[in-house]
């Protein structure tokens, strides 16, 4: 399928003032003149950018890295499988970093036998001299937090290590590191064990014709809950970084299970899109559109699908701002501004007509957002830079991308019409639901709906919505027990008759149609969709409790999929769990001498007998209706004993791309993802999406 492609550049004088600076670097004066000019995109042509010297007076020195292993939580998040594999990212985003700046195009990770994990680039290789600090380089970058070449501009014009701990922090979380470098005709290498500790000095070990690093080292089972690394989960982020980067080779091997793949794509951030559309109708080619103004470029690829859901990725530097910011919201500015002028241009709509809404002409859009920005004008929102921040990136997306988003609409008025004919359907269906809503709020259908709504929910005592909890529960007759056996305080149950309709396949005005989605949006009370407000929500958890069986299964992924589809910032706010009601009862004895145990695994289960010894009493539970409320209590609804899993969505592409095969339209996908994964099973796999996706968070399992 051919691509269409726009180029955009813009020549001019950038003057930034003294204030201006000290907002962002905090710096005390500050003034600069530079012309900005386009660079093409790519390794082949990467070195046309002013590179920086990357040599021993450029790395920086912040701070020192003793606190690192008393709080690893404070530098890579968790000390779960996710800040596991988050110490990979830090070395791979290194590495990237020096293709960025025109060194190096191919990225070599290695999973060995032992457990141990190897980066190798091909860049420049670390600086190997003596710091002013009186120490190699090498060993400063590796033992001193925030010691390298991103801080100050030293050796990068942009960088993508965001959040800077870097290298010396995969160290320090490290059972032992070896550090192997190519520069100037030799090679060098030095060993750090027990969190970084300098086993041996620098050394040069040989003569070599080549360049780059290679860091080696394996984490400390004492920090990490697990250092088995996950080669799937590897692969996506690795995947992610070579679309980012046009031309990039990324190499991954696994030598435990003999498993290999390489990441190359040429067209970049296309290929990108096309990655999100798999296995959907797309409705015209990719459109890739890239450009720089004011030394930020910007690159933005978009291709809308038959579908009724957008998808926007969102890039800064090469790393993902999960929560959007300037960038992103110059895009849809820019796209939401252009289809109406267009659309009033050519008289699909009419002067009384009110203009499309940005979300009724982004249903069915998958796009990437990428963009470069220089240190000196990198800024964020929050504490988690997930949020871009800088300004002057809004202005810059919204004039690159409304300049050819413009000559595309003109040059393909056949596409343009079929888009915005899409638009102003899901403009009407929009606005149909909206009076749906309204009138259900009020009069006759509101008091049916209130009706209704108190047959089926027993709502909580209290009116603390940061208190309360909601649980869906399966069936009624589970959901007497659940009524029964809850604090009424603070829980509410609403009992789901029936499997939920299949929000991947239907339609908006049959989804609003459905009665057990219309209860849940009712009981959640925040809306749905574009309106769904976060503040309004009734509730600080929404806990899915269903049969371990595959009926349940079933239902959990039903009301997932509707989750993500229509309350999607509900699981990124972490409120949305499943719980995990034991799948067998160990007894022993009457009356006061009773003995009962439960247990969720195979394994627990074989424990479990061990510990309660001869003359046990063993139940398979098969439904939750087996268990009387007090039962129900203990297991899987009494904070202090339950266990619950956070849904969470660590990678939005991948979870994007496993709801459609999972629950869309075509068979081909699911059948070919059922027949890979045939060992699959929710004893085993306790998140049907995705286990590496939606997954467990560490501290959220009981209560």
């Amino acid at each position: 399928m051919p691509f269409y492609k726009f180029r955009f550049i813009v020549k001019m004088s950038m003057i930034k003032t003294a204030n201006d600076v000290i907002m962002r670097t905090n710096i005390c004066s500050y003034e600069r003149r530079c012309t900005c000019f386009a660079i093409e995109r790519g390794i082949d042509v990467a070195k046309k950018q002013n590179i920086l010297e990357y040599n021993d007076d450029a790395i920086q020195v912040l701070e020192g890295l003793e606190a690192v292993r008393k709080r690893p939580g404070m530098y890579i998040g968790s000390t779960d499988a996710r800040g596991l594999h988050h110490l990979v990212y830090e070395i791979v985003d290194n590495a990237v970093d020096e293709a960025l700046s025109g060194y190096g195009n191919h990225i070599i990770v290695n999973i060995h036998k032992d457990n141990s994990i190897s980066v190798q680039d091909f860049g420049r290789g670390m600086p190997v001299g003596m710091h002013k600090l009186g120490k190699p380089t090498t060993e400063v970058i590796l033992t001193i937090l925030h010691a390298g070449g991103k801080f100050g501009q030293g050796g990068y014009k942009t960088s993508g290590g965001l959040h800077g701990v870097g290298a010396s922090v995969v160290n320090a979380l490290s059972e032992w590191l070896v550090v192997t470098i190519h520069r100037d005709g030799y090679v060098y290498e030095q060993r750090f064990r027990d969190g970084g500790k300098p086993e041996t000095t620098l050394e040069k070990t040989g003569k070599t014709n080549k360049t780059g690093t290679t860091i080696h080292f394996k984490p400390d089972p004492s920090i990490f809950s697990t250092i088995t690394f996950n080669y799937d989960t590897l692969c996506e982020r690795l995947r992610e970084s070579a679309f980012l980067l046009k031309g990039l080779k990324i190499e991954i091997t696994d030598e435990r299970f003999g498993r290999h793949d390489l990441f190359h794509y040429e067209n970049g951030i296309e290929a990108f899109v096309q990655y999100l559309n798999e296995g959907k109708e797309v409705l015209h080619p990719v459109v890739f559109i890239e450009g720089e103004t004011n030394g930020i470029e910007a690159e933005f690829a978009f291709q809308f699908n038959d579908g009724f859901s957008e998808n926007i990725l969102s890039f800064v530097n090469n790393v993902r701002t999960k929560d959007g910011g300037t960038h992103e919201a110059g895009a849809k500015t820019a796209l939401t501004r252009v289809v109406n002028d267009y659309a009033r241009k050519t008289g699909l709509l009419k002067e009384k007509d009110k203009n499309l809404e940005g979300t009724d002409i982004r249903e069915g859009l998958s796009a990437i957002i990428s963009v470069r920005i220089p240190e000196e004008l990198l800024q964020f929102e929050g504490q988690t830079k997930g949020k871009l921040g800088t300004s002057e990136a809004r202005s810059a997306v919204d004039t690159i991308v409304s300049e050819h988003l413009s000559y595309f609409l003109e040059e393909n008025p056949d596409t343009s019409n079929l888009l915005i004919r899409k638009a102003i359907k899901a403009s009407q269906a929009r606005e149909a639901a909206r009076k749906a809503r309204e009138e259900a709020r009020s009069g006759k259908k509101r008091k049916k709906s209130e009706t209704t709504l108190s047959g089926k929910l027993t709502p909580a005592q209290s009116r603390n919505p940061q208190r309360n909890e909601l649980y869906l529960v399966e069936g009624d007759s589970a959901g007497g027990s659940a009524k029964q056996g809850r604090d009424r305080k603070f829980q509410a149950v609403l009992p789901l008759r029936g499997k939920v309709i299949n929000t991947e396949k239907a339609k908006l005005a049959d989804i609003f149609k459905n009665e057990e989605i219309n209860t849940i949006i009712y009981t959640i009370g925040a809306g749905v969709g574009p309106e769904f407000n976060l503040e309004d929500v009734n509730y600080d958890k929404v806990i899915i409790m269903t049969d371990a069986d595959t009926d349940g299964a079933h239902i959990q992924v039903l009301l997932l999929t509707f989750f993500y589809r229509y309350m999607r910032p509900l699981i990124e706010a972490g409120k949305v769990y499943i719980a995990l009601p034991p799948l067998y009862k160990v007894s022993k004895g009457t009356g006061r001498k009773e003995i009962v145990e439960y247990a969720w695994t195979e394994k627990e289960l074989d424990e479990t007998i061990k510990k309660v010894g001869r003359g046990y009493i063993l139940q398979r539970y098969k439904g939750l209706g087996e268990m009387n409320a007090d039962q129900l209590w203990e297991t899987t609804m009494n904070p202090e004993t339950r266990t619950l899993i956070r849904v969470r969505i660590d990678d939005a592409a991948r979870a994007e791309r496993r709801v459609t095969t999972l629950m869309g339209d075509k068979v081909e996908p699911r059948r070919q993802w059922i027949e890979n994964h045939v060992e699959f099973g929710l004893e085993d796999d306790t998140n049907i999406l995705d286990n590496e996706n939606l997954m467990i968070e560490e501290g959220d399992m009981n209560g």
